[in-house]
């Protein structure tokens, strides 16, 4: 039996989700809270093998919630579960360590099947997280860029600005400025919007 961790602080949800997981015999939800705060200090003392968190949350935010449940129990398993959709709560849900990502619009049937998932090894996603995932990596790179231009290829594409670039990539923005100009003119392009159509064509 998987010992499960939910943290969600739309109270009739967490008692749906509750519910869910117990429905099931292979996982049983040993703790059920509206706060990271208070998760984390149950966690402390008693292992969970999998935590489902949402990502809006008082105090402590589900993705800072999944950083420091990766430190403080590193062989537990982290899986989102959120309304948004927004590329950037993926990545940083991902990169902080989560394991999956779902919405909350998911079925009973498909949490079961992603908490199966997990425990066999899978990183379960919602089918349009997934495409989101899947669009980003396929950003084409060109061979006359750089690696570190064609990364902020990647970036310019999903319409980040150049201070949020320059703070993904730990650079100044005079410097994401520079190889905007160089891949403009390797590119031959004179604008974002072109650089947006010339990768909607390919």
């Amino acid at each position: 039996m998987k010992k499960v961790v939910i943290i969600e602080d739309n109270e009739s949800l967490l008692i749906s989700f509750k519910e869910i997981v117990n429905s099931s015999n292979e996982f049983a939800v040993i703790g059920a809270f509206s706060n990271c705060e208070d998760a984390l200090l149950y966690c402390k003392t008693n292992e969970p093998d999998i935590v489902l968190i949402d990502i809006k949350l008082p105090g402590i935010n589900g993705i800072e919630g999944v950083k420091r449940f990766h430190y403080q129990n590193p062989e537990a398993k982290s899986m989102v579960i959120s309304v948004y959709e927004d590329s950037d709560y993926i990545f940083e849900a991902l990169s902080a360590g989560a394991i999956g990502y779902l919405t909350k619009n998911t079925s009973p049937e498909e949490l079961i099947n992603a908490l199966k998932q997990i425990k066999n090894g899978g990183s379960p996603m919602s089918g349009n997280i997934a495409r989101k995932v899947i669009a980003y990596f396929q950003v084409p790179k060109y061979k006359e860029l750089t690696v570190r231009e064609n990364e902020v290829v990647k970036l310019l594409a999903k319409g980040k600005s150049y201070a949020m670039i320059a703070e993904d990539l730990s650079l100044s923005i005079n410097t994401i400025k520079t190889h905007t100009r160089n891949i403009y003119e390797k590119l031959h392009i004179s604008k974002r919007e072109e650089l947006i159509d010339k990768l909607g064509a390919l």
